[in-house]
Parts: structure tokens; sequence; C-alpha cells
């Protein structure tokens, strides 16, 4: 049986063939594997292309410093990480384009993002950190990657809906269970899972054909267990939305600070994990604030503006504090 490959697989073999490190072989390997049609006429092709996949990987190992395993550590910052994943060529790195600064390489081709990239999304008057990363597939993800995702504050699982959707969640799913990694809120059990994580579903190419489909399976699929969100990055649909459901789903709280007789700073909040008392405010600002503090006036979620509240007092997304010591 022929094996009736496409014109990108030949391209990514003309990049197998100029490529000179293994980690370039190996990404063009992968690419071309992702391409190739499933079927009697490409099994053999398949088999030898996995066994040089593995032959550079040993290369790979080898020729790695031990120094340099926390060459693509990625530094939290902002109000929280969140690590997109997901298969090839699902829209990743366009994704990070559309939302924040980041300039990442996009294309029409798989395996196109070989390092993580981090890129700051604004949401309202705080940043959130997003991380662009290479697709899962079935060979495992470097140390890295894998560190990366057990750290994360949440995961983005990024699925095209132009294509079968629960197959893709189902893939990704069972990757990352064999990483530790379990999902807060998925129906699966609890065998040999050491890192449970939150995650959103992010239906990407929503404008394309079969994607009101695709989205009505997913949703009568996942609608109980995770945030669902249908965007268009290329075009910029449901982009606000996604900045929305992200900022709810990693379950923080913003809350402002005031000086006595003064007026309340609205431009720069407080970032606390949801349940936040108000010592914990006080020691975001500083640990002394914590140790001297006697009491807070809080606007919000106090019965009446103004409201004298202890330390252990439940502050809520938006509430005014001011201190006194």
């Amino acid at each position: 049986m022929p094996a009736n490959l496409p014109p990108q697989y030949f391209e990514a073999e003309k990049r197998f063939r100029i490529a000179k490190s293994p980690e370039e072989k190996i990404e063009a390997l992968e690419a071309m594997l992702a391409i190739m049609p499933k079927h009697k006429g490409t099994d053999k092709l398949r088999a030898e292309l996995r066994r040089k996949i593995a032959k550079f990987s040993e290369e790979a190992e080898k020729k790695a410093a031990p120094g340099r395993r926390g060459i693509h550590h990625i530094k939290k910052e902002g109000a929280g990480q969140i690590v997109i994943i997901g298969l090839p060529n699902v829209g990743k790195s366009q994704l990070l384009a559309a939302v924040t600064e980041a300039s990442p390489e996009i294309a029409d081709y798989p395996f196109t993002t070989k390092m993580p990239n981090p890129g700051m999304m604004d949401f309202e008057n705080i940043q959130i950190q997003l991380v662009d990363t290479p697709p899962i597939t079935d060979r495992g993800p470097p140390l890295w990657l894998t560190n990366l995702l057990r750290n994360a504050d949440l995961l983005a699982i990024l699925i095209d809906l132009s294509l079968e959707p629960i197959t893709q969640v189902e893939v990704v799913t069972r990757e990352l269970r064999k990483l530790g990694i379990g999902l807060i809120g998925s129906e699966d059990g609890e065998s040999q899972v050491r890192y449970w994580k939150k995650a959103v579903i992010v239906g990407n190419k929503s404008d394309l054909d079969n994607s009101s489909r695709n989205w009505t399976k997913l949703t009568e699929r996942y609608q109980k267990q995770f945030p669902l969100i249908p965007i268009a990055a290329q075009n910029g649909a449901g982009l606000e939305e996604f900045k929305r459901e992200v900022y709810k789903a990693l379950d923080i709280i913003r809350v402002y600070t005031k000086t006595p007789g003064g007026k309340p700073d609205l431009t720069e909040p407080i970032v606390l994990k949801k349940d936040s008392v108000v010592e914990d405010a006080a020691e975001a600002i500083h640990k002394d604030f914590k140790a001297k503090l006697k009491y807070a006036l809080v606007w919000g979620s106090g019965k009446f503006d103004g409201q004298r509240a202890k330390r252990d007092h439940i502050l809520q997304d938006g509430d005014i504090i001011e201190f006194h010591i």
C-alpha cells in the first residue's frame, strides 16, 4: 500500500536533513510522525522514525550537561502562572501572541514551539503569566516540561474544535497521568497521581467548520468537570471571556488598601488566594504589619462600609482595607 505522504511531510523531512543538533533532528522527526497518515502503508516508515527518535534522544541525553538542567525554568510572575498544553498544531502559540506581548514563532506545521515561551496577559488591573509549551506527545516530555506542569497554578488544555474534541482531551489527560498529574474535577481514579492541578479546557478555532458540533460534544462530556471556553485565537473571538474564566479558575482575589483619611489605591491591588483573611493581606504588605496589626476597617464584604474587622475576617474580591497598628 503506498504511503501517500502530504507535502508538509517532505518539508519536515528537509528540515531533518539539514538539522545539525540531535534536538533539531528530533523535532523534525516528530513533525514527520505527526503529519504522516496512519494506515498499513506507513507502518514501517512510522516504526523507522520512532527508532531514529530514540537514537537521537540518547545522543541528546549524553550531550546534556548536568549544570544545564534548570535552563528552561520559568520563574512565576504576576497573579498566577497558566501553562498552555495540547497536541500539535492546536494554536498554543497563536493564543499566547493574541493575549500577551510575546512574539512566539507561529506556523501551520506542528512542533513549531521548541522551548517554553512566557508572556504576561493583562486582566483589568493585574497581570497573569501564560506559558506556551511544546506539544504533548506519547514520547514523553523533557524533565523541564514535567516540572513546569507540576508547578503551574493552572493548566489550560487547548484543543482544535475543527477536529474530534474528546479524543484530544483524553490523549492529553492520559499523558499527564503518566507524569503523575491528575486534574481536579476529573472522573479518573487516584491511582499513581501525585500532583493534582486545576485545569480549564479551551476550544480553539471556534470559527471553523465542524466547530459548533464539536463544541456541543465537548460540553456534553466535560461541562460538569471543567470550565470550558470557546475561542478563535486568530480573529480574537472569545479572548476577553478567556481572560475572565482563567482569572476565576485561579481562585484568587484582589483587595485594595487605604490610609486613614485617605482615598483607596485602586490601581495596584494585593492579590491573595481565595478565602484569605485580613492578616494575610497585612503579611503580603510586610511581615511587620501582621505582627503589629491591631485591627482593620473593611469596605466591601462587611455588613456596612468601614466595619471594624478582626485578623480572621475573610476577605472578598474588591474589598478595601485600612490597617491600624
